[in-house]
């Protein structure tokens, strides 16, 4: 094939392909991964040819924030605060589960672009609309996604459960004697024989105790 059938067999670039490559190498290899030579040969083209749809990496690094959050759940207008904010939780999980090298741009970038500004417009909207005053919305946005960003990021760097000897799968039971200092440890030691831990359950559970005390604070 010659280079100019090449050429005219490629899609056409555009800002939108740009960024969901930016997305998936990223996905893939980390945001480190991330640079405009690179991100040019994923798309088939030399890194200038970017530079005719984006100015530079830092458009392409706000842009993927867009794409990322364009993805989460926002809620419905006149929505019960409580099911919006718990569907969004739950929502901006999963997405940043998928994503997780997004949680340094978000932190570090925040949120300026159109689909970022409906998404913190329809959280505090619905907030405020349920009797939350200004500051209180803004505090329980930030600590719903406080509890959100740890989740995710202790569920993608704890290791996994999964040893790699199948004869290991069951953890060594602790010497009473050698752990009489810790009863508390044993105690939770033997819990764990019969309590099913999920990543899943331990979310709903820190979840429902933030909607709990937030619904109190509402109310006082």
């Amino acid at each position: 094939m010659t280079p100019n059938e090449k050429s005219a067999s490629r899609p056409p670039l555009t800002k939108d392909r740009i960024l969901q490559a930016a997305v998936d190498l990223a996905d893939r290899e980390g945001l480190g991964a991330l640079t405009m030579r690179r991100l040019g040969a994923e798309l088939g083209f030399e890194a200038m040819s970017l530079y005719k749809h984006v100015a530079n990496k830092e458009e392409i690094l706000d842009g993927m924030v867009e794409v990322i959050v364009g993805q989460i759940a926002i809620p419905d207008p006149g929505a019960d605060w409580r099911e919006a904010m718990r569907r969004r939780a739950i929502s901006a999980r999963e997405v940043l589960s998928k994503h997780s090298w997004v949680i340094g741009l978000l932190n570090a970038r925040g949120l300026s672009g159109p689909a970022a500004m409906r998404y913190l417009n329809a959280i505090l909207g619905n907030l405020m609309s349920a009797g939350f005053p200004i500051e209180d919305a803004a505090h329980a946005f930030s600590l719903l996604d406080c509890y959100v960003y740890g989740h995710v990021i202790q569920e993608t760097t704890m290791a996994p459960n999964t040893p790699d000897d199948p004869t290991e799968s069951e953890p060594t039971a602790p010497d009473r004697t050698a752990m009489s200092e810790y009863p508390h440890l044993v105690a939770m030691y033997e819990h764990a024989q019969t309590f099913e831990y999920t990543f899943d359950g331990e979310f709903r559970f820190g979840l429902e105790l933030i909607l709990d005390g937030l619904e109190r604070h509402r109310t006082k």
